[in-house]
């Protein structure tokens, strides 16, 4: 059932909202604020132009993102309480913003990008010597 106001994702200016709208939360979360400040200190602008490829790729098919998203995330304090806090903020603002196929591909991307970084995460901590990106 359609709710008046949500659309689907359909083009960057959406994907903007959605990152803008997302870490706006993340910033604030008593959780993963101190983190994801800690780490990106003042060059937010930068890292929200990442996300804005990234998932504009993912989702749109854009092309635009071209790195390798798990490797920073290797050094920092972060275990299931974080990737489950990172999902229900995602979701959430997924679901408060869209509605759609596209938004329902977002919602399994991120939860398989969270699920593939805890575990990936949690091999590189535990045996890192067989660790391959």
């Amino acid at each position: 059932m359609s709710s008046p106001g949500r659309t689907d994702i359909h083009d960057r200016r959406h994907i903007e909202l959605l990152v803008d709208t997302f870490y706006g939360q993340v910033r604030e979360d008593p959780m993963l604020g101190p983190i994801f400040n800690g780490v990106i200190g003042d060059r937010w602008p930068e890292h929200l132009e990442k996300m804005y490829r990234f998932w504009s790729t993912v989702l749109l098919n854009e092309g635009s993102y071209t790195g390798a998203p798990l490797r920073p995330h290797l050094p920092l304090p972060i275990g299931g309480p974080h990737f489950a806090r990172w999902l229900q903020l995602f979701h959430g603002t997924v679901d408060r913003l869209y509605e759609g196929p596209v938004a329902e591909l977002a919602r399994r991307n991120a939860t398989r990008m969270a699920t593939m970084f805890q575990e990936r995460i949690t091999l590189h901590r535990t045996r890192p010597q067989s660790f391959i990106q």
